[in-house]
């Protein structure tokens, strides 16, 4: 929202102190090289706000993605700012947003999930759905984020059959990574609306939400968009 507009407002230090304050367990953020999700200069803030506050940070994007102009690169960033974890995905530079996960074969040969672990308690991969974890044989990976993007559609289709099928889909990914360690995380489209479903299944360790809430803080203010999540995620 920030910078759509450029300048300084919303301020993003206040907002991030006000979500934390009200109990989140921590901080994402996905730097990209035209900066329209957080700039760089921006990072620094966030990774000295998530040690005060000793809640986790999250960095997200695309390990491939190499230094231009004013962005580092990826992995540059990892080096420097060290998060509690480091979510990688299969994103282009052109993406409006994140699509899809990565295929197994392309996870298990990211060779920089070694590095990654060295900076990072947990090294996390974008997946699908449908994706079968049975062909990830890359021990430095040791939590998932699951993609939810056909789920949240269906739900916003009121397609109930859809809905389904996609939340078994989710349900049967998350019990094959607890059998095998993993951690499980979710994320994309996440709302009010489509959450609680997800809740019931008892079995995911965290949701990143991000749009969603910028878009009900029009409707219910930005302390209490926050509050109504944490009431969904706590159960």
């Amino acid at each position: 929202l920030r910078n759509s507009r450029g300048g300084h407002q919303p301020d993003l230090e206040y907002f991030a102190k006000e979500a934390l304050d009200e109990g989140i367990i921590g901080l994402t953020v996905h730097p990209r090289p035209d900066e329209r999700h957080i700039k760089h200069s921006d990072l620094e803030l966030i990774k000295n706000i998530t040690d005060q506050y000793k809640k986790e940070f999250n960095i997200e994007g695309n390990p491939l993605e190499e230094g231009s102009q004013s962005y580092v690169g990826f992995m540059e960033i990892i080096r420097k700012y060290k998060p509690t974890q480091t979510t990688l995905v299969p994103d282009s530079t052109s993406q409006i947003t994140s699509d899809h996960g990565w295929e197994m074969t392309e996870a298990n040969n990211l060779d920089l999930t070694k590095e990654v672990r060295q900076y990072s308690a947990r090294c996390s991969i974008f997946v699908d759905a449908d994706s079968d974890l049975n062909l990830l044989t890359n021990k430095d990976i040791n939590a998932i984020e699951i993609y939810t993007g056909p789920y949240a559609q269906a739900v916003l289709e009121n397609n109930n059959k859809q809905t389904e099928s996609e939340v078994e889909k989710i349900k049967n990914l998350s019990l094959k990574a607890k059998e095998l360690g993993l951690r499980v995380n979710a994320g994309h489209d996440l709302n009010l609306e489509n959450l609680p479903e997800l809740r019931k299944l008892d079995l995911i360790d965290e949701v990143s939400i991000g749009h969603a809430i910028i878009t009900q803080s029009l409707i219910y203010g930005f302390k209490e968009t926050i509050k109504k999540y944490l009431e969904v995620t706590n159960g």
